[in-house]
């Protein structure tokens, strides 16, 4: 069994958070930060310069998001060990982050211990998703997907758009506006428009 510790890579924007994450890290025997990022882009630059045993991924960073991250450094690093750790928990961050390829969800309130123990459980080659978590992404798969059109109209239905202003922004039909709006309102199991926000700003798929 090797007793090289485990190497680590931190991808998060806000600078004090990053720097809490390294300290903590850095005070466990067994475990050393070896570059930290604040982009997605940095993330993967980085990854490919120090190829380290663990990331620990934010999801919302400029340039480019986490899931995207995740999926790019995978598509050369497809064993890649990833934790995504975010202070957002909507249901569509989880999905789509585990969907692309992460090993763990963790939330940014987590406990020191906590941290230390994912960290070395998914370098161990386990998964780590808590209860709350995993019960959520169940029902959320177990859901009708939307379409990518569908995602996008959803999108214009939280900025307050009529069916008007939707086609005109999409460059097609009412009709065919009504007709996805019909179809968001069957998936996500509503009755009405205003429903329909609310559950996409619940699970993530929009924010205000």
């Amino acid at each position: 069994m090797s007793n090289s510790p485990i190497r680590v890579l931190i991808a998060d924007d806000h600078p004090v958070v990053r720097s809490g994450l390294a300290m903590i890290l850095q005070q466990t025997i067994g475990i050393d930060v070896v570059a930290e990022a604040s982009t997605g882009l940095e993330a993967i630059s980085l990854f490919h310069k120090y190829q380290p045993d663990i990331v620990l991924m934010d999801l919302k960073m400029p340039e480019m998001g986490g899931v995207e991250a995740i999926a790019t450094i995978r598509q050369v690093y497809p064993n890649v060990r990833i934790i995504i750790l975010t202070t957002y928990d909507g249901d569509e961050d989880i999905y789509r982050g585990l969907s692309v390829g992460a090993r763990g969800y963790l939330l940014k309130n987590v406990t020191r211990k906590e941290l230390t123990e994912v960290v070395q459980l998914v370098h161990a080659g386990q998964k780590y998703i808590p209860l709350e978590v995993g019960a959520r992404l169940a029902e959320r798969m177990g859901s009708p997907q939307l379409t990518p059109r569908e995602q996008e109209v959803l999108l214009q239905l939280t900025e307050g758009k009529s069916n008007g202003d939707i086609a005109a922004a999409l460059m097609v039909s009412e009709g065919t506006v009504k007709f996805h709006v019909n179809g968001i309102l069957r998936k996500l199991n509503v009755g009405d428009r205003t429903q329909a926000v609310l559950v996409a700003l619940k699970r993530g798929i929009a924010n205000l």
